[in-house]
């Protein structure tokens, strides 16, 4: 698949700024340890569209995706929607990992080693 197709598709460009300025303090914290490479040397971006879904947080040496779960997605309807996107990712070739809002804040180096331990050495 031709990656202009499936990266930051023009339509959804309102609704990723939308999302980058309206962050939830999760994702603030956990992108303080992401940004400028902080985490191993690592890019990540925020707020990334792939296909038709916008992911929080993605590298893209390492095809990672890192989403972060809030309240909501305790939802039956809304763990179905996860998986139904999770299962499209992967088969794109992405790993994506799920941490819930809360361990941001209460475990964040235990967040930071799992994001690590997907990286390629």
């Amino acid at each position: 698949m031709d990656s202009g197709y499936i990266f930051n598709r023009k339509s959804l460009k309102p609704l990723r700024s939308y999302l980058r300025n309206n962050s939830t303090s999760a994702e603030s914290a956990l992108w303080n340890q992401l940004k400028s490479k902080n985490l191993e040397g690592r890019k990540f971006r925020r707020q990334q569209s792939i296909g038709n879904y916008i992911v929080d947080f993605y590298c893209p040496s390492e095809k990672l995706i890192v989403e972060l779960d809030g309240d909501p997605h305790g939802d039956p309807i809304q763990i179905q929607k996860d998986i139904t996107r999770d299962k499209y990712l992967e088969e794109l070739e992405f790993t994506v990992l799920r941490f819930e809002n809360r361990f941001v804040f209460q475990e964040q180096e235990i967040v930071l080693n799992e994001i690590r331990k997907v990286f390629r050495k």
